[in-house]
């Protein structure tokens, strides 16, 4: 094993808009031909663990339906993504297909509860070249996946993570994300800093869940 992850980016170069810059292990994949001409590719040969790389700053890992089959290897790449990534916004766009549903929801939280990723799930390679596409394209406002300004294609995802947490709810779970930047943030914060938005009772449960101490 390596002792020290590579950096996220080694090129010194931003990709102008419109284009992206891909590892070059995907220069025949599947993925790559679903662009179509939506967007120009750039190869590069050392991304580190980056799969792609975007204008605005924000880096993709793509986790296919074959890596999550094969068993838990993914996992190390995702964390040594996240740790080598801190200069960037980190993305995960992952297969999810009838093969790999099983293993979905346990990657779910890997990804956003404990690591604070974004992650994205996609059916198909040609779903993720249209997404990848349409997050080039909407580069030229505001990064529409940091923050409160989330995408769409966000919201049932991370929103139906939060109501997985013992004692909350549809309505809890909203205030939380309109309250609160990110899912990570909310797993750092005391339940007295939880307590004015959802309650007292709420609070204490959702601390516990982050910190393993429910009862």
């Amino acid at each position: 094993m390596d002792s020290k992850a590579p950096p996220a980016v080694v090129v010194g170069a931003v990709p102008p808009y419109g284009h992206v810059i891909i590892s070059a292990r995907w220069r025949t994949s599947t993925l790559v031909q679903h662009f179509k001409g939506a967007v120009k590719v750039v190869f590069e040969e050392e991304l580190g663990v980056v799969d792609v790389h975007l204008s605005d700053r924000s880096c993709i890992l793509y986790v296919s339906e074959s890596d999550l089959v094969a068993g838990n290897d993914y996992r190390r790449k995702i964390v040594r993504f996240r740790n080598a990534n801190s200069n960037f916004h980190g993305v995960v766009i992952v297969e999810k297909t009838r093969l790999s549903e099983q293993y979905f929801s346990g990657l779910q939280k890997f990804v956003v509860l404990e690591l604070g990723l974004t992650l994205l799930p996609v059916a198909s390679p040609a779903e993720a070249a249209q997404l990848i596409s349409q997050m080039v394209h909407g580069e030229s406002k505001e990064n529409p996946f940091r923050r409160r300004s989330a995408s769409r294609l966000l919201d049932p995802v991370v929103l139906n993570l939060v109501q997985q947490i013992p004692g909350v709810g549809k309505v809890k779970a909203l205030a939380l994300l309109q309250n609160f930047s990110s899912i990570h943030q909310i797993s750092n914060l005391t339940a007295q800093d939880l307590e004015p938005v959802v309650g007292q009772a709420a609070a204490q449960h959702i601390w516990g869940f982050f910190h393993n101490q429910l009862s």
